[in-house]
């Protein structure tokens, strides 16, 4: 696997950073939670359970080992800096200014190991008037403009269900930032900060809205945006059956097959018409969509080359054709839990491909095992 030779401390919780260090971990790294003794990472404590442990927790942290120090103790900081003297890479998502107190801050970690990759993930980053601020995804995507263009027109903005600013804008930046600081280090022999924030991440993530404004300085609106509520041919619609069709017929070639389909041509010209008569046409077409059911609507456009997709549900989701070839939720087996579901690996290589060795360590798993590797105790 690509990452055997690497190894990661990850002092993170919850979700960023435990997300970026299980994409590392699914591909050969040996990922080392450092937890603290008797509380570890709070995701530990989400419901539903598994066993001891989150359902949450267990697909975040699988193919890693845990192990218990206290950094507050001078036993505790000896024992991380052993390890650090053998590691790649350091993972924290403190507040800036906490690894400073342990004494434990790059570069007191950089003077142990001069190659060292220390990834900070933070919400607003290492410097700035906000660096100290605290936060949480609706905080970063509110700041970043985001929040306040989702949801629909004349409504209030609407909280995304999943955490894009966590992901999308912490950890997904994070590994990449570490991955290039590592491919970096073989040119150089030098480690450096990989300072991700996550409100960064997510202004990043603005490419279809942002530079509009930077050139014009006209405000995009919610509810009429072009991939977000203003055009009939990127809308959902509910069907007979009270489920949901999703159309995203953007380009003339899918917008004039969708509109044969439902048998409306006369719409095929109005595509780009102005917001009133898109307010219209997606009046018509609701009462069109409204006439069969989803599937009745599936077995239609199932001959038709027109971007339109069920809205699914998860237990629709794990069984549908598509997703199993993929292998997107995986059967992990387990000696005390049997064969659970786990999320599968998205990034796909052909070589070198992840793969889902173990579930989560229990808290503390590896604290004996690694120490002894280190010399800490006998």
């Amino acid at each position: 696997m690509p990452l055997t030779t690497i190894r990661v401390l990850d002092l993170s919780r919850l979700l960023p950073g435990p997300y970026c260090s299980m994409l590392l971990a699914d591909f050969g790294a040996e990922v080392i939670k450092i937890e603290e003794p008797g509380i570890g990472d709070y995701a530990r404590e989400n419901l539903p359970k598994l066993d001891k442990d989150s359902a949450f927790f267990h697909s975040l942290n699988r193919n890693k080992k845990s192990v218990c120090l206290n950094l507050k103790s001078a036993e505790g900081k000896e024992s991380f800096l052993r390890l650090v003297k053998e590691a790649d890479v350091v993972i924290e998502s403190f507040r800036p200014g906490v690894m400073k107190r342990l004494r434990l801050d790059y570069e007191t970690l950089r003077e142990v190991n001069p190659g060292i990759i220390y990834c900070a993930i933070t919400g607003y980053g290492q410097d700035g008037p906000y660096a100290n601020f605290p936060g949480h995804d609706v905080n970063y995507t509110s700041y970043a403009g985001l929040l306040n263009l989702m949801g629909e027109r004349n409504g209030k903005p609407q909280i995304p269900a999943a955490q894009i600013a966590d992901i999308g804008g912490g950890a997904l930046p994070a590994a990449v930032g570490i991955l290039l600081a590592l491919f970096g280090r073989e040119k150089t022999g030098k480690g450096q900060i990989v300072d991700i924030s996550m409100l960064d991440g997510v202004i990043s993530w603005l490419p279809t809205l942002l530079p509009g404004f930077l050139a014009t300085n006209e405000h995009p609106k919610r509810g009429e945006l072009v991939l977000s509520g203003k055009l009939a041919c990127y809308e959902v619609y509910q069907t007979k059956d009270e489920k949901w069709l999703s159309v995203g017929a953007l380009e003339l070639k899918f917008w004039n097959e969708f509109c044969k389909a439902i048998g409306r041509e006369d719409f095929i010209s109005k595509l780009d018409a102005p917001m009133e008569v898109q307010d219209q046409m997606k009046i018509e077409i609701q009462n069109i969509i409204s006439q069969k059911s989803l599937d009745e609507w599936m077995g239609i456009f199932s001959e038709v080359d027109s971007c339109v997709a069920p809205v699914l549900s998860f237990d629709e989701m794990i069984e549908n054709p598509q997703v199993k070839a993929r292998e997107m939720i995986k059967n992990v087996n387990h000696s005390e839990l049997g064969s659970i579901k786990q999320v599968g690996i998205p990034i796909k290589l052909s070589e070198t491909p992840g793969e889902i060795k173990n579930l989560a360590p229990k808290l503390g798993e590896h604290t004996k095992e690694i120490l002894e590797e280190i010399g800490v105790i006998k």
